[in-house]
């Protein structure tokens, strides 16, 4: 036997110690604090308690935390891990290193008992305590490595959730706004002073009725954006984003309930002064609302505002019989829900004064017209000097006492038409025009003009305005003609088949939209006819 026997044997006994304590217990208690540790770490698990990793929103703000995706779940996972390793090392130090290996080395009992003999202690010094640092110190090691492991796997499946949210972000934008695109819904602001495209409008939270700027997919969340009064707000249409309280974000005014799922559909009533057109407007609502009563249309206001403005013009219509003139500046456009079928439209009726036309300036002025998808042009032919001119005396009586309009038709289309290329650019030619004639009972009751019949257009060339058709048909893509008395379709004792035809104009330039109105909107073959007062 050689001098090295005794060290060798040693070295062989404290080898078998540290095995044999490593892979019976230690490797495993390491392992179990370790990932013990880490799963403590994805805390807190208690809801309420507070979380020092997590961010404050900052005052102005998006009121919404970031999206876990967004950054805490890499803070988590770091922290976790770390936490984790922290967390074997420290078992390692204490009890096994500061306590057990320690006690080991002074010829102490792991727990600390003195031994009585000495030969116990020296075993203790020399036989068990070198293989025990050792087989502490290597399930320590063996259990950071396979914890690494683990950590490395779990950060593959975090970086791929990470991954699989920031590309749902555009894919989910991308789809909404291929759906509001595919079915042509441009939001616009419907108040005067804005008229302004609205790409992404304000919520207001449900809870907290804080403005929400940004709710959307984005690194506030996917699906959701948590409001810092802990409310969860959906972040698309089809989650319900349509369901909170919307505002215009350059004007902060309340838009409708159906904006951003429903196609909008303006529609400016434009004419001179006193030529009818809050009338027509009150008769063309009618219309529509005795379409719905036959079960052709749903129809309902979009606002309880709209159906305040609609109310009082319609109590002032029963009071006097007359609309006042339209005064105060730019129009807040009525916005009625238009639905055939499963189709529906937001539909936006402007009724300016009748001086926004009276100047190029002024029409200019008159922003909503750029959005405009057709025009209802209100032509009072009673204020054109060429058919006043070939009135007899009575029916001259008769045109003054209908109140005719400082303003021609003709004057009024040259005037929109100059400006309305310069705000809507080349798409003049592919709009829709709506010619209304008014005050048709005052019309019908004229004996030295011919009778407005079917094709009222014909009837125009007939009266001297041949010239104003001609114009519309070659300015616009598509024209259509009408004589409507809206004093016959509103106040009291209204008649039906008049408030049906007036609504035929709106439910035409629906139609041009791609709401399935055009059975309705078809011209009827009518045999001329004077008109009975009711």
């Amino acid at each position: 036997m050689t001098v090295l026997s005794p060290v060798t044997f040693l070295v062989v006994w404290t080898g078998i110690i540290a095995v044999g304590l490593c892979l019976g217990r230690v490797l495993w208690t390491f392992l179990r604090v370790g990932a013990r540790a880490v799963w403590r770490g994805l805390g807190p698990w208690q809801p309420g308690r507070t979380d020092q990793r997590v961010p404050l929103v900052a005052a102005g703000a998006e009121p919404a935390h970031l999206g876990y995706y967004w950054r805490q779940l890499w803070v988590d996972a770091c922290t976790a891990g770390r936490y984790g390793m922290q967390v074997v090392w420290t078992a390692f130090r204490d009890p096994w290193l500061h306590r057990i290996v320690r006690n080991l080395f002074r010829g102490r009992h792991p727990s600390g008992r003195r031994g009585r003999a000495p030969i116990n202690r020296f075993g203790y010094m020399v036989l068990v305590a070198p293989g025990t640092f050792v087989g502490a110190l290597l399930g320590a090691v063996l259990a950071t490595v396979l914890l690494a492991v683990s950590l490395l796997y779990f950060g593959l499946l975090v970086g791929l959730v990470w991954l699989g949210c920031a590309t749902a972000v555009p894919v989910l934008r991308a789809v909404e706004r291929g759906w509001a695109l595919a079915r042509g819904i441009r939001v616009k602001c419907p108040y005067p002073g804005c008229y302004r495209p609205v790409p992404l409008a304000v919520h207001r939270c449900s809870g907290c009725q804080k403005p929400h700027k940004s709710l959307r997919p984005g690194r506030h969340g996917v699906l959701g954006h948590g409001c810092v009064c802990g409310h969860r707000l959906p972040t698309t249409r089809l989650a319900g984003r349509g369901k909170l309280t919307a505002l215009c974000p350059h004007c902060d005014r309340v838009l409708p309930e159906t904006v951003g799922t429903t196609r909008v559909v303006h529609a400016p009533l434009v004419g001179g002064t006193s030529s009818g057109k809050t009338m027509l407007m009150a008769a063309m609502v009618e219309g529509l609302h005795a379409w719905a009563r036959h079960g052709d249309l749903s129809v309902e206001y979009a606002s309880a505002e709209d159906r305040r403005t609609f109310n009082d013009l319609n109590q002032e219509l029963n009071s006097t019989g007359w609309a006042h003139a339209t005064t105060g500046g730019q129009p807040r456009a009525l916005m009625l829900t238009v639905a055939r079928g499963r189709r529906r439209r937001l539909l936006y009726l402007y009724d300016p004064m009748g001086e926004s036309v009276s100047e190029a300036e002024r029409v200019r002025a008159q922003k909503y017209l750029e959005h405009t998808d057709g025009v209802v042009l209100v032509a009072d032919v009673l204020a054109d000097l060429k058919v006043r001119g070939r009135l007899g005396t009575e029916d001259a009586e008769r045109a003054g006492a209908a109140r005719p309009s400082t303003q021609g038709p003709w004057e009024t289309y040259q005037r929109l038409t100059g400006e309305l290329n310069a705000l809507t650019g080349r798409r003049r030619g592919r709009l829709s025009v709506a010619t209304v004639v008014t005050k048709r009972d005052v019309l019908d009751r004229l004996v030295t003009l011919p009778v407005p019949g079917a094709r009222v257009d014909t009837w125009l060339e007939e009266i001297g305005l041949g010239g104003l058709v001609r114009a519309i048909g070659h300015d616009f893509k598509d024209a259509r003609y009408w004589a409507v008395s809206a004093h016959a379709a509103t106040g009291t004792g209204p008649l039906e088949s008049e408030q049906r035809r007036a609504a035929e104009p709106v439910l035409w330039l629906l139609a041009a939209s791609g709401l399935k109105t055009p059975a309705l909107s078809a011209p009827r073959a009518e045999p001329e006819k004077r008109y009975s007062p009711a």
